[in-house]
């Protein structure tokens, strides 16, 4: 028997539409857009809306203003106190005009501040950048996304000219040919120390979230430089270390992590994790921003060979910006939709449509576990199911 419930639904649907297709009308409608921002009850709304419309517009002139910012060191420089606008000018080199245009510009984005006596400090939005290496190495990063993303339909296409960010990411056609082993030492180096710096933007979140203490050996797949691996020892100084990436990135992970004096308690391998076996040893395996590097058919190549890599009890964290996260959706699914797609391969994901992926690698009882900062990543653990 249907219940009276089930049955209202497509009515409720029809209904839902109507309503929908009224509010669109409205909102389309000049009349009711100057009564909305003149009406006290409505105005607020109406001004925060034509604010965010305008963001979206003016969003790219923002990010440029942030990289001019960058590039000129302007952080740094007044994080040693507010400084003279003469002053400013004459050591970045520009004009009276520019430096205004530039500093009022930054100013309006909180970046910095106007402080009295033509005085310029860091504004709330500049401040948390100052010796932030993982942030300003993405800002300078992003001028290749940019040059991918002149003609976006051109990119949806696949008919894009440009492919800056995916030439800056050697790893792709060397996988889907084969030839992952191959990658030359100069091909990774940019993008590994990138990565390196924007570490630290995410390991404290993981290793907050999940304690390892209680664990014996981490094994870290696609581990880069190993900069999460010496996170982790830092916080479980009894936890022994793994690492596998492909041989070029696998060395410059044992030289980083012998200079900081974990080379005793690190074993680095080198492979290809598409096609070679990853090795055993550890209770818990973590892949930290490498699954969304890849479609689904890897993506599930890789978690497979994670879960054989592991032992019946052992464990497997998983972080990465994902799609659809509350109060961070546009990064999901705007910025790093298109950052993949620019990339060329990949893409994010929802919770639901990785737990999903996890089951048919072999894995059970996968939940995300909470985080302060789920806009830089978000955190889920997995069991092994026993066969």
């Amino acid at each position: 028997m249907i219940s009276p419930w089930r049955a209202s639904l497509p009515e409720l649907s029809h209904w839902s539409e109507r309503w929908f297709a009224q509010r669109n009308r409205w909102l389309a409608s000049r009349g009711f857009q100057r009564w909305a921002s003149g009406f006290p009850l409505t105005r607020w709304i109406a001004r925060r809306r034509a604010r965010a419309v305008f963001d979206i517009v003016a969003g790219f002139v923002y990010s440029q203003v942030l990289q001019a910012c960058v590039q000129l060191d302007l952080f740094e420089v007044l994080a040693d106190g507010p400084q003279a606008f003469a002053a400013l000018a004459q050591r970045f080199g520009l004009t009276d005009d520019a430096a205004r245009r530039l500093l009022a510009a930054a100013v309006s984005l909180q970046l910095v501040e106007a402080r009295p006596g033509d005085r310029y400090g860091l504004g709330v939005l500049g401040a948390p950048l100052v010796g932030n290496r993982g942030i300003t190495a993405m800002v300078t990063h992003h001028a290749a996304l940019y040059a991918d993303l002149r003609d976006p339909l051109a990119l949806l296409r696949g008919s894009a000219n440009s492919a800056a960010l995916a030439g800056y990411w050697p790893y792709a056609e060397a996988e889907s040919s084969g030839q992952s082993r191959a990658v030359a030492p100069n091909q990774v180096a940019a993008y590994s120390a990138l990565m390196s710096a924007s570490q630290p933007l995410v390991a404290d979140e993981i290793l907050d979230a999940y304690p390892l203490a209680r664990h014996r050996c981490l094994l870290d797949i696609g581990g880069g430089e190993g900069n999460f691996l010496a996170a982790a020892a830092a916080r479980a100084p009894k936890l022994q270390l793994m690492l596998f990436d492909l041989p070029a990135v696998a060395e410059r992970a044992r030289l980083s992590l012998a200079a900081q004096g974990l080379g005793s308690r690190a074993q680095i391998t080198g492979g290809d994790f598409l096609n070679d076996a990853l090795p055993r040893g550890a209770d818990i395996a973590s892949l930290v921003r490498v699954v969304h590097d890849h479609d689904d058919r890897e993506a599930l190549a890789l978690l497979r060979a994670a879960r054989a890599a592991l032992p019946d009890d052992g464990v497997l964290l998983l972080a990465e910006p994902m799609s659809d996260t509350p109060g961070a959706e546009p990064m999901g699914d705007a910025y790093f939709g298109f950052y993949l797609l620019a990339m060329g391969r990949g893409r994010p994901r929802r919770a639901d449509e990785l737990i999903e992926l996890l089951r048919q690698a072999g894995f059970e009882r996968a939940r995300l576990l909470p985080n302060r900062m789920p806009l830089q990543t978000r955190v889920m653990l997995a069991h092994c199911r026993k066969p």
